[in-house]
């Protein structure tokens, strides 16, 4: 029984996969649906574990993708620091306004190819990977991230030295 639910488990978060998740969000989803229904399950028999995974799944994305557009996507500073701990006070300032182009300069870029980008560039994904879960040839994958790069470097262009 335990592989049919890690089959299960496994179906659902692949197709979290497919629609432009990133992985640690698909695993989220994916356990929150396993948590809701443990609970429900307690009161209740559950006739199909399967549509009720799959349904408090996609109802849980769609929550997500509704919050992420009200609040809009969340990139976390921390993990994407450039500032030099020992630069003195004018070369901080001037990285932390670097970077905070670089937030604008995110936020314009599509989804999807913002999502690739980060994915390669800061979630450590492949390119297969990323071909994958986005579903692209790895070629795809490499001209979508050129072009989201080149134009970045575009948008960046002349910014503060």
């Amino acid at each position: 029984m335990v592989g049919n639910w890690q089959s299960m488990l496994d179906a659902l978060r692949a197709w979290l996969l497919r629609r432009g998740r990133r992985r640690e969000d698909a695993d989220d989803l994916v356990q929150e649906a396993w948590l809701r229904y443990a609970v429900y399950q307690r009161d209740k028999p559950v006739e199909s574990p399967g549509a009720f995974l799959a349904r408090t799944v996609q109802n849980l994305a769609i929550s997500a993708d509704r919050a992420r557009s009200v609040r809009g996507e969340e990139v976390d500073v921390a993990d994407v620091s450039l500032l030099d701990p020992a630069a003195d006070l004018e070369a901080t300032v001037l990285s932390r306004e670097r970077l905070a182009r670089l937030e604008v300069c995110l936020s314009r870029l599509d989804d999807k190819s913002r999502a690739i980008l980060l994915d390669v560039r800061l979630g450590g994904m492949s390119f297969s990977e990323a071909a994958e879960v986005h579903q692209l040839s790895v070629s795809g994958v490499e001209k979508n991230i050129a072009r989201s790069t080149a134009q970045i470097a575009r948008w960046m262009e002349g910014w503060r030295q």
